[in-house]
């Protein structure tokens, strides 16, 4: 099938402040150069903002990753889940139309579709609310007939259970997801045959549709504020558990240990609209392995900077591997102008600076700032100082 992108595109996107936050923090889950990784749930969320995927949303979100235009589209027309034209107001309704499904039913759940939303898929309904397309294996075979409704699945459907179904988020209710029949989840229809002790204290949902119920609306618009996401990998301490329903939307980080080995994330830096590349290096080269980095701790202290370089004339710091023109300029702002003031930082000052070099935090210590600084302000070679870099 043809993905293209609708003819009538939107002026703009961009995301919420909450959205922002929580794609910052997605970002923060792979080390810089490697940021387009971050894609797939970038787009997703864009989506889950508007309904739909723009022109604007696309490229807005190639833009945060480093990414040219075409990689992120090219992402956006593969992938089903990606919808390339307005959808309903309340829901997208996707039949799975495949052999299982097709076998028990889905052809008279698409023949409901035809009839109360539209004779033709990716076309809204009269009031705007709905529209409906049929797809491949959802792979919900054992409750088939079944469709995703918003993030949901609906199982074990009938003609006119999905009739029921569309009614109530007409008007605002929505059902419950899961399957419809009364099954738990997937055993058998008769009930359980085996594993009968594991009915006992039970959950009233299983676990996918219990989450669908705390959420309590799981085809509203995405602002950031309903549907929090945790980052758990920047070490922060777990947030407690919400009462079924909200929770408070956590501040992303960056350069905090992601687990008990002390391996460290880097926060990325994503301006450019051409390829990743890692700064101070050739395009798409292979970044180095993130190094370890400590928290700041309150002993951590600025470096003594300086208001302008002496005698106006700043070193070249882009003489140490890892610095190109924009950390330049940051180290700059800094206070930060001449070899021998980064040869003199001390542990705890190389700490405050790791974790305050905005868009390149930790990089001061992977690339061993320090020990080519002081090889560098006492007449070494480039040479000598890019293989401390390395050591």
């Amino acid at each position: 099938m043809l993905r293209r992108l609708h003819p009538e595109q939107p002026a703009s996107f961009a995301f919420t402040p909450a959205n922002l936050e929580w794609a910052k923090g997605q970002i923060t889950k792979y080390p810089e150069g490697r940021q387009a990784s971050a894609i797939i749930p970038l787009l997703w969320r864009a989506q889950e903002q508007e309904g739909w995927l723009s022109r604007p949303a696309i490229e807005y979100v190639a833009e945060m990753l480093g990414m040219a235009y075409i990689r992120a589209l090219e992402v956006a027309t593969f992938y089903f889940m990606f919808q390339l034209q307005p959808v309903g107001t309340v829901a997208h309704i996707q039949i799975c139309g495949t052999t299982s499904c097709m076998i028990c039913g889905a052809e008279d759940l698409v023949a409901v579709c035809k009839e109360l939303i539209a004779q033709t898929p990716h076309t809204l309904s009269r009031d705007g609310k709905f529209s409906w397309e049929e797809v491949e294996c959802l792979g919900a075979c054992a409750n088939a007939p079944m469709a995703q409704i918003g993030k949901d699945y609906y199982e074990d459907l009938t003609a006119e259970k999905l009739r029921d179904l569309i009614a109530r988020f007409s008007v605002g209710d929505v059902a419950r997801p899961g399957p419809q029949n009364g099954r738990y989840a997937s055993e058998p229809a008769g009930g359980l045959t085996s594993l009968k002790e594991h009915e006992a204290g039970r959950d009233a949902y299983n676990a996918s549709v219990r989450r669908a119920v705390d959420l309590a609306d799981t085809v509203k618009r995405i602002d950031g504020t309903e549907v929090p996401l945790t980052t758990p990998w920047l070490g922060r301490p777990a947030a407690p558990k919400p009462a079924r329903g909200k929770a408070a939307e956590p501040k992303p980080a960056a350069g905090a240990p992601a687990d008990a080995t002390g391996a460290t994330v880097q926060e990325a830096k994503a301006s450019s609209r051409g390829k990743p590349k890692s700064e101070g290096n050739a395009p798409n080269a292979t970044p180095a392995a993130t190094p370890e980095a400590r928290v700041p701790a309150a002993e951590d202290t600025r470096p003594a900077g300086l208001s302008a370089p002496r005698d106006g004339k700043a070193d070249d710091l882009k003489r140490l591997t890892g610095i190109g023109p924009k950390l330049e300029a940051l180290c700059h702002k800094l206070g930060f102008f001449h070899f021998d003031q980064i040869a003199g930082w001390t542990t705890n000052e190389l700490a405050w600076v790791d974790a305050n070099l905005e868009g390149f935090k930790g990089r001061a210590s992977r690339d061993n700032w320090v020990g080519q600084a002081k090889i560098l302000a006492a007449g070494g070679s480039a040479e000598e100082a890019e293989r401390a870099a390395k050591e």
